[in-house]
């Protein structure tokens, strides 16, 4: 494959000939910059030349090897299309790149499947070649600073730097208060992602139109039939996600305007009408259930349907905040005027199902293999709601889950006695008694113990939400969005004190191309000196980097050297 280097905006000074001879650090300073550019065109409201720049993006070598590591490097990376397709090698990947070209492109269908739901449905995705995840990867790069410019102050689904905690905390932020608002408007759209109208998504979507088009009109395979889709976007596209926000966006900036309108700032403000949105799913508050049932929905069923959407009957509701209502698996409801937002029932309910499956699923299992099974499960259910008044719903999961575990110990040993299971499979570690806990050597050869993850262990830790106004795409966001960045990965780190310390001492950056290193890039434990050689696990004999510079300094025998903490 040909490169051409003569534009140092749209191509890197010198070509690489090879995938593991790309310089990471300059591709993504090239695709930055472009995408900078576009947001302040957009800002500016200069739509002529936004477009000019997303076709150059679009068509730079930085941003095609851009998107073929992303779709390469993420969970989907080992799942293939119709074609049974996979870019699992450096030089599929290499080749790749020269075919995301827009002449002559035509999609391939989707392939469908499903994946089971926590309420015991499924849902249905569809699975794009790699080809087009490719293509949508890079289109994408090009649409997102765009999205992220025209998107309301309190969406917070499928963005940058953006989570459920935040829109979590923006509900407690507009419930919470004596003289918030005590009305809210639970409401779920009906099939959001099957249901958005093409002809909407074509005539809005500041894109190529035609490659959309396609997208849209690919059609998807399940059981050897070809179905045609005529409405919808799939679920399972990388840029799905993103042409559904930019459906809902304006829900909050042009309700709040049409309030205004109808009956000026001053009282429009008192109706204390807030609107926060995660991807579909959305909360609006009010003064008065009057307010919410005779004026804001009525208006929100008009926005959806010009999109082809409508509200789900069975799950959209009105609720007073005494009576608490369910949102992202928490439950906020104000007792005695204070507000308490604890994990949802719903929540609850569907995470012991799954460890219990799980544990009844594997009765056969050694002890530490079970441990290490259910250790993420638990810990990630955990952070999730170490956010908000979790304390009583951990120490309650976690009697249930000492039922079913001291079950499954017993019925491994059915003619055993119960004080025999009790020391075989529960052990006292320091003031705590009866933890499921199996016998392991340490890594200096000494005898320990694997534990159970501990839910009640987990601190409770308020969140500080992101401002609304936030734009990754903006440079006077920059330093802000470093800090965010760097807190928050401390705080996802700090049970794994070796990677945060690590990571601290590195600055955050890889410690061979110096590019940030984030949950999206994820990281590799890299060994100075490696283990085969004699090299010890000692922080002072690794580094973090990122999964493709790991690759490319292994494959090119490289030398990396412990960066020097500024």
């Amino acid at each position: 494959m040909k490169v051409s280097g003569r534009k140092t905006g749209s191509a890197l000074s010198h070509a690489p000939d090879n995938w593991y001879a790309v310089d990471w650090r300059r591709v993504e300073r090239n695709v930055r910059g472009m995408q900078i550019r576009i947001a302040k065109a957009t800002r500016e409201g200069d739509w002529r030349r936004v477009k000019a720049l997303q076709r150059m993006l679009t068509r730079t070598l930085s941003a095609k090897l851009y998107a073929v590591r992303r779709v390469t490097q993420n969970q989907g990376a080992r799942t293939a299309g119709v074609d049974r397709e996979l870019w699992d090698s450096p030089e599929s990947r290499w080749e790749a790149i020269g075919r995301l070209k827009r002449r002559g492109y035509k999609p391939l269908p989707l392939r469908r499947v499903f994946i089971p739901k926590a309420n015991g449905k499924e849902r249905p995705l569809g699975i794009p070649t790699m080809r087009d995840r490719a293509m949508q990867a890079l289109y994408l790069l090009a649409l997102e600073p765009v999205s992220e410019s025209t998107s309301d102050p309190n969406s917070y689904g499928f963005r940058i730097n953006r989570s459920t905690a935040d829109a979590m905390g923006q509900v407690r932020a507009c419930t919470s208060r004596k003289d918030s608002s005590r009305w809210v408007l639970e409401a779920d759209i009906k099939g959001c992602f099957d249901h958005i109208n093409h002809d909407w998504l074509e005539n809005h979507v500041p894109m190529d139109r035609e490659i959309l088009r396609k997208w849209l009109k690919a059609g998807l395979i399940y059981k050897g039939q070809l179905q045609a889709t005529e409405a919808g976007t799939p679920q399972g596209g990388i840029i799905s996600p993103t042409l559904a926000n930019v459906t809902l966006n304006g829900l909050e900036r042009e309700l709040i305007a049409h309030l205004r309108a109808t009956f000026g700032i001053g009282k429009a403000r008192k109706l204390k009408v807030n609107v926060v949105r995660y991807a579909d799913d959305f909360v609006i508050t009010g003064v008065s259930k009057e307010v919410l049932a005779d004026v804001v929905r009525p208006w929100v069923e008009a926005f959806l349907a010009v999109r082809g959407l409508q509200l789900s009957e069975a799950k959209t509701r009105i609720t007073h905040i005494d009576d608490g209502f369910d949102f992202l698996g928490w439950n906020f409801r104000k007792y005695s005027g204070k507000l308490l937002t604890t994990p949802s029932k719903k929540n609850a309910q569907a995470f012991y199902r799954k460890v219990a499956d799980t544990v009844s699923g594997h009765k056969m299992m050694k002890q530490g293999d079970l441990i290490n099974l259910l250790n993420p499960m638990l810990r990630g259910w955990a952070q999730y709601h170490h956010h908000v008044s979790a304390k009583q719903a951990y120490s309650r999961m976690e009697s249930l889950i000492f039922r079913r575990l001291w079950r499954w110990s017993k019925r491994r040993h059915p003619l055993k006695r119960s004080e025999w299971v009790r020391k075989r499979y529960f052990h006292t570690i320091g003031n705590r008694h009866w933890v499921f806990a199996a016998p392991v050597a340490r890594t200096d050869g000494s005898p320990g113990l694997l534990e159970l993850y501990q839910l009640s262990g987990t601190a409770i830790e308020y969140h500080d939400r992101i401002q609304g106004e936030f734009n990754p795409f903006d440079p006077k966001w920059e330093q802000y969005g470093e800090e965010l960045r760097r807190t928050r990965m401390w705080k996802s780190l700090r049970y794994r004190k070796q990677w945060a310390t690590l990571y601290f001492s590195q600055n955050g950056l890889c410690a061979h191309c110096g590019s940030a290193l984030t949950d999206e890039t994820g990281w590799h434990d890299h060994h100075l000196v490696y283990r085969m050689h004699g090299g010890s696990d000692r922080l002072s004999n690794r580094v973090l980097l990122h999964p493709h510079c790991h690759q490319q300094v292994h494959a090119g025998q490289l030398v990396v050297t412990k960066p020097v903490p500024s």
